[in-house]
């Protein structure tokens, strides 16, 4: 018997969309450039403020995501766009085991950073 089918007799996992929404928020905040989601953050981050940003439509196994972000100055944003998507792809087929189909960014604003961007 292979993992698989004894999982299934085990029983099943399901994941909450906020979960989802979670991992997507995380993935984007810890890509270099970004400085933020763009939602009504307090200095009180909490996983329940994170994904307030993200929007998720789930259809079975396949995800789509939407989120806002706000870019540090001196970035290219067609970059740090284009590695926010292929981070939160990746982090939520890795983690959760979700096909994500799209993955759709808005560039709410420019924050802006003291520190000089390597872009």
């Amino acid at each position: 018997m292979s993992q698989k089918e004894t999982r299934e007799k085990i029983g099943e996992v399901q994941v909450a969309d906020e979960v989802v929404a979670a991992v997507a928020g995380f993935a984007a905040l810890e890509t270099d450039g970004v400085a933020q989601l763009a939602s009504k953050f307090s200095d009180n981050f909490t996983m329940r403020n994170l994904y307030k940003g993200v929007h998720i439509d789930m259809q079975g196994v396949n995800v789509q995501v939407s989120l806002a972000i706000i870019v540090k100055y001196g970035y290219s944003i067609p970059k740090v766009s284009s590695q926010v998507q292929e981070k939160v792809v990746s982090s939520i087929q890795n983690m959760i085991g979700l096909h994500v189909t799209k993955v759709d960014i808005r560039v709410a604003g420019v924050e802006p950073n003291t520190a000089t961007a390597n872009s």
